[in-house]
């Protein structure tokens, strides 16, 4: 059996190998875009939830010391120049000052001048050993109504037909610290005989028949 030649026009034999060379370039040019192309990016991590803090517990603070307490020193007035006189004296310091309050028996009727007398010391017996009234501004004696007077000056505590008698007041600018220049602390508390007249040099109230140190208990 005799075997058949194929002949194909030379125009379809090019055509076709032209075909089969832009198949093998396009491959080409598809492989290198591919080993040209970088990487995907990672893909970005989620984001962390925030981490909720707990609150801050506030450091306790420290209490503010208490002020002392106010100071009150109660004074036994003894008898002295021969009276027969019994009474008690309070110092109680108050804003701005020392309020006093004295309570006596066994005195004659009427006004008897009282003061607060420089020395702690009533061991004599005429009450003379207190020295003289506790003025520390050194002002002229008066009145409790003036303003410019010994700061001991406390006025009269009138006493009845009984021979009991009273006084309260409040002595402003006055303590009881230890050591200041204006304490009671450490002065002596005199009762007189008359009234004080608010007249030079200490209101002529006559003798001392009472008197009590003013001190705070060791």
């Amino acid at each position: 059996m005799a075997h058949k030649k194929l002949f194909y026009p030379e125009g379809e034999i090019v055509m076709k190998k032209t075909n089969w060379l832009a198949g093998c370039v396009c491959l080409g040019m598809s492989a290198a875009a591919c080993a040209s192309s970088p990487p995907p990016a990672p893909a970005e991590p989620e984001p962390e939830a925030p981490i909720e803090e707990a609150p801050l517990t506030p450091a306790a603070e420290t209490p503010a010391e208490a002020p002392p307490p106010p100071i009150t020193l109660s004074v036994p007035i003894d008898a002295k120049s021969k009276s027969k006189l019994k009474g008690r004296a309070t110092f109680s310091e108050v804003e701005g000052g020392v309020m006093v309050k004295i309570e006596v028996e066994g005195v004659t009727a009427g006004d008897h001048g009282a003061h607060v007398h420089q020395i702690g010391d009533c061991s004599s017996a005429d009450g003379k050993s207190a020295g003289d009234h506790f003025n520390p501004m050194t002002h002229d004696h008066a009145l409790p109504k003036t303003e410019m007077r010994h700061l001991g000056d406390l006025g009269n505590l009138t006493v009845g037909k009984d021979g009991k008698g009273s006084l309260e007041i409040t002595i402003t600018g006055a303590n009881l610290k230890s050591g200041d220049a204006n304490s009671f602390d450490g002065r002596a508390i005199v009762i007189h005989a008359k009234k004080d007249d608010g007249g030079q040099p200490s209101g002529n109230a006559g003798d001392r028949i009472g008197c009590g140190v003013i001190a705070k208990a060791p």
